[in-house]
């Protein structure tokens, strides 16, 4: 898929603001030549790389000092003439030497059109392009290193290794309907159905991942929960080390939720301090309650905490029964809390007894959580699947691969297996862009940065 637009196209690819350097990037057929007319030397002649340093001319007097660094097609990021100008980080400066590329004869980029041009000009699938989004805001070490992953092209490759099999699979299954009053047999079945299978678990497995995936790109949801002053705001100004939630000895202080994250052996996880549950008149601290338990419905893991010197036993199990009722998936940690002003000698089965001021407890609880996320350990050759839309279409591609595979063994029409198939090839095909529409690059590329 070639890119057919002659238009040059500039934006600025630094964040917004001011700062000691920014960077304007220009891609498109005679971007080399447009910079050139604006720029103190001769770059018509440098080499690919080759960062110059001279100044931007406006009007023959001098903008800004910068280093301009060019970039030769086909090698470079969209695989046409790119030029880089890092200049100063003034907001003015940035702004009228826009301005000034685009009175020479350049127009501003649209959203993610740098990296639609690498895809349309073969550089990149549409999976590494999205990669892109997801590595900008990559917050944790794992979704930073699931993102490298994704951008090297593996998840890509090997998608295209199935539907190759699958290609020459529907391929044989539609010579036979050729030759269909001669009834000849091209492809053992029993060699299909394997095909079929092997594929088909390939497929269900990178789908299963995509909750990992999820987990891991987003962070891990924890609910902090309990009655009034047990304590969460502590815990929860404790674990991030910063006073993020007021504590209070008045009760109901907290009445809506408040969301952090922390970051535990390079994984996100968001903490999140809710309203104390309890019956309540109040119809704001009402409102925080309810909250409190849609967010408990949500959560990945559920911090119960209870004050140790209050303890009831029938309470404490129609809380963790009542969470349960709520969320059964969810992973539940018990947590006693003020043991420095419990009775030591009280035991209570399952419960973890904590002190919000001692640093040995806030290891403690962190590694808990780390445990209670049960993410597996990922190698860095591992595909995980983190975004919506590849697990949407591997969730299709299962569909028709499944009725693909029973009408092989149940020796269904060939050419109702061949559409079955090929609606798996053409499911596979849309994550990587072998098979798209401008509805979906535009739903796509929209949410990329300007100068993306």
């Amino acid at each position: 898929m070639k890119q057919t637009s002659d238009d040059i196209i500039c934006a600025i690819s630094s964040p917004p603001g001011v700062g000691a350097i920014a960077l304007i990037r220009l891609s498109g057929k005679g971007a080399i030549e447009l910079a050139n007319e604006l720029f103190s030397k001769d770059i018509l002649n440098a080499t690919p790389y080759q960062a110059v340093y001279g100044t931007i001319q406006k009007e023959k007097k001098p903008l800004d000092e910068v280093v301009l660094t060019v970039f030769r097609a086909p090698h470079s990021f969209t695989g046409e003439d790119i030029i880089e100008i890092a200049c100063h980080g003034s907001s003015f400066i940035q702004n009228e030497l826009l301005n000034l590329l685009v009175e020479t004869g350049a127009r501003i980029a649209e959203p993610g059109e740098f990296s639609k041009r690498a895809f349309y000009n073969g550089k990149m699938d549409l999976s590494q392009t999205e990669a892109i989004a997801d590595l900008i805001h990559a917050e944790s070490e794992g979704a930073h290193r699931l993102a490298m992953t994704q951008m090297k092209g593996a998840f890509g490759r090997e998608l295209s290794v199935l539907r190759e099999e699958l290609i020459r699979f529907a391929s044989l299954v539609e010579l036979e309907l050729d030759f269909a009053e001669e009834d000849v047999e091209f492809a053992d079945r029993t060699e299909l159905v394997a095909l079929v299978t092997r594929v088909l678990s390939r497929v269900e497995e990178l789908k299963r991942s995509f909750k990992t995936g999820t987990a891991i790109k987003d962070g891990v949801s924890v609910a902090i929960v309990g009655k009034p002053n047990a304590g969460k705001s502590s815990w929860i100004n404790a674990l991030t080390k910063d006073d993020v939630a007021i504590v209070s000895d008045i009760a109901g202080t907290t009445r809506d939720k408040i969301e952090v994250p922390i970051f535990i052996n390079g994984l996100k996880f968001r903490l999140i301090d809710t309203a104390g549950l309890r019956d309540t008149d109040d119809i704001i601290e009402g409102i925080g309650v309810q909250r409190a338990k849609e967010v408990i419905a949500k959560s990945q893991i559920v911090m119960l905490l209870f004050d140790l010197q209050a303890y009831k036993e029938a309470e404490l199990r129609e809380a963790i029964d009542d969470i349960k009722v709520m969320n059964s998936g969810a992973e539940v940690i018990l947590l006693g809390n003020k043991k420095d002003l419990a009775d030591p000698e009280v035991a209570i089965e399952n419960v973890i007894k904590v002190n919000a001021k001692s640093s040995e407890d806030c290891n403690l609880v962190m590694d808990l959580l780390s445990k209670a996320s049960k993410l597996p350990s990922i190698n860095k050759t591992d595909l995980i699947v983190t975004n919506a839309r590849h697990y949407e279409a591997l969730k299709e591609a299962a569909d028709a691969l499944q009725k693909a595979k029973e009408g092989l063994e149940n020796k269904v029409s060939g050419d109702f297996v061949a559409m079955d198939i090929r609606q798996g090839i053409h499911h596979l095909g849309s994550i990587t862009g072998e098979i798209t529409t401008d509805n979906l690059l535009g739903h796509i590329f929209q949410n990329f940065c300007i100068g993306k």
